[in-house]
């Protein structure tokens, strides 16, 4: 941060009903002194293949949810879900554009923060545990699969309401975790953000030794690199991800 007197304000974008992003950004960012997060909400309500659940991404909706959050002067503007690991990359890639265009903010995703959090690890092979059902799984392996990252084991609950994703337990999510470890992924990715992955990740990242990247966290994280924010304050939620500056 610039100055001690300045506030640090971060903006989020989230599903409409995600339950888990909010009270663990404001856990996580509380650790910082004169550092605020906002958010704003978009309808999502379902996740799968159909037509009408995919177009709840769409552009627009998005952005006029940006638009209204850029009014809080925020030092970057995050979407704080994981859409694009299943509608491919470049959507995010897009969407970063067309905030900085409309808002001149900065913008980062919490898909585009794991693919760099991977590429800066330097794992090929990665797990995933996701609530979502085979025909989403299935794509989010192959987009990833387009970037070099072979998923040697997954875990998906099999969900297809968004709401119902943040009531998973804590102790499903990670026996999923430890079962991909297991079966030899070297990177573990909890890909959904109302999944309750932060408390548990860091607990079985060091039991375990293998990196476990929860998608709110790495939101933040991603945005706090993109301001300047020195990641070690993460060290608590992502050991190893947080020396990656």
């Amino acid at each position: 941060m610039n100055n001690k007197f300045q506030k640090t304000r971060i903006a989020m974008l989230t599903p409409s009903s995600n339950s888990i992003v909010e009270p663990w950004c404001y856990r996580i960012i509380g650790s910082l002194d004169n550092a605020t997060v906002h958010f704003g909400r978009v309808e999502v309500l379902r996740i799968d293949n159909k037509e009408d659940s995919l177009a709840q991404f769409h552009d627009e909706n998005m952005l006029k949810s940006f638009d209204l959050l850029s009014h809080v002067k925020p030092m970057v503007i995050g979407w704080n879900g994981t859409s694009a690991s299943w509608l491919g990359f470049n959507r995010d890639r897009i969407l970063i554009d067309l905030i900085k265009k409309r808002t001149g903010l900065r913008a980062v995703t919490s898909t585009l923060s794991i693919l760099e959090a991977l590429k800066l690890l330097n794992k090929k092979k990665i797990g995933f545990v996701t609530p979502y059902v085979k025909s989403i799984q299935n794509k989010i392996i192959k987009n990833f699969e387009h970037e070099e990252l072979v998923c040697v084991s997954e875990r998906h609950f099999s969900i297809t309401d968004n709401f119902s994703f943040g009531e998973v337990a804590e102790t499903r999510i990670a026996k999923a975790a430890e079962d991909v470890i297991s079966e030899g992924a070297e990177v573990v990715i909890i890909l959904c953000t109302n999944l309750e992955g932060a408390g548990i990740a860091p607990v079985i990242e060091k039991k375990t030794g293998v990196p476990v990247l929860d998608s709110v966290v790495l939101t933040l994280w991603g945005a706090f690199r993109s301001i300047g924010i020195n990641t070690s304050c993460l060290a608590k939620w992502s050991p190893k991800v947080s020396t990656l500056n």
